[in-house]
């Protein structure tokens, strides 16, 4: 069976940026499933398994447009380290936003705190080598969820 819209793929993955360091991996873990088709993955990566069928070994390089997105320097900014309520800040801390935004402290001085909004990853070339461990037809649940449910998945 290959991997096709509304079908359940089982993947290993490694992911490595361009001076091949590992960034993420699955090894030692359960395989990721998701639901193809529905945006659950990058785009990059989801349209590189298109068509694949399990026991298939590759690699997908993603370009940055198509991961993580490019970087927008609109989405670093200043903000007064006051609005912190005076806990420690340092660089490489995240927070959340009222908005549910994650932003990662990249500066700190005595008086304000430069955050970044974007993706860690954005503006960068991603490089996965995959193995199709599995591929199923996805439930209708599944399907109206937009997600996999059961082992590997989501459950309600």
């Amino acid at each position: 069976m290959q991997i096709t819209k509304h079908k359940v793929a089982g993947i290993h993955y490694t992911l490595r940026d361009n001076d091949g360091n590992i960034l993420d991996s699955s090894e030692g873990r359960d395989p990721l499933y998701y639901l193809h088709g529905e945006g659950n993955l990058i785009p990059g990566m989801e349209n590189g398994l298109d068509g694949k069928s399990p026991g298939d070994k590759f690699q997908i390089k993603v370009p940055a447009e198509d991961g993580y997105g490019v970087r927008d320097p609109q989405m670093i900014q200043a903000v007064p380290i006051s609005a912190f309520g005076g806990q420690p800040v340092q660089v490489g801390m995240q927070f959340q936003t009222n908005q549910g935004q994650v932003v990662t402290v990249t500066e700190v001085n005595a008086d304000q705190v430069m955050i970044d909004a974007n993706h860690p990853l954005a503006g960068q070339e991603l490089n996965f080598d995959v193995e199709i461990i599995d591929v199923r037809d996805a439930t209708q649940e599944e399907v109206t969820h937009k997600h996999v449910h059961g082992p590997g998945g989501h459950h309600h």
